[in-house]
């Protein structure tokens, strides 16, 4: 019997030096901490599509298929779950502001510094994170 592992995606959007984080709520999963705007991909959706939803649904920016782009796998075990992680990355379109599309999912959208993220990020994003920034482009974590 083979293994089989959800796959989410994780939209790491940077202006500068800083990115995007959302704060959890409503969820029962790791409420209160800060993520990425982020999400699973649902059945007979691309990783690429995947990301490009969640963008629209979480922080209301349309981006186009070549605005972002694959920067790191995670291969993770967090919380019980194993999981492949999809981290992508983009740039803040010019004149778009980030704003909560989800209010029952996240209370809170917050710049931070990329290489001073808060304490409260959630650690297996974190790791993803602190991967993307050291440029490597594969990662595990919990293992």
């Amino acid at each position: 019997m083979r293994p089989t592992y959800p796959a989410a995606v994780y939209l790491c959007l940077f202006d500068a030096d800083r990115i995007l984080l959302q704060r959890r709520a409503g969820t029962g999963y790791r409420d209160g901490e800060l993520s990425l705007p982020a999400g699973h991909i649902e059945p007979g959706e691309s990783a690429t599509a995947a990301v490009l939803r969640e963008a629209r649904e979480e922080i209301g920016i349309a981006f186009a298929r070549g605005d972002v782009r694959l920067a790191l796998v995670q291969h993770g075990r967090a919380d019980g779950d194993a999981y492949i992680d999809f981290f992508f990355t983009a740039a803040l379109p010019p004149g778009a502001a980030p704003a909560i599309g989800e209010p029952e999912k996240a209370s809170e959208l917050v710049w931070a510094p990329v290489r001073a993220l808060p304490d409260d990020v959630i650690p297996v994003i974190r790791h993803g994170i602190d991967a993307l920034v050291r440029g490597e482009s594969y990662t595990e974590y919990g293992w």
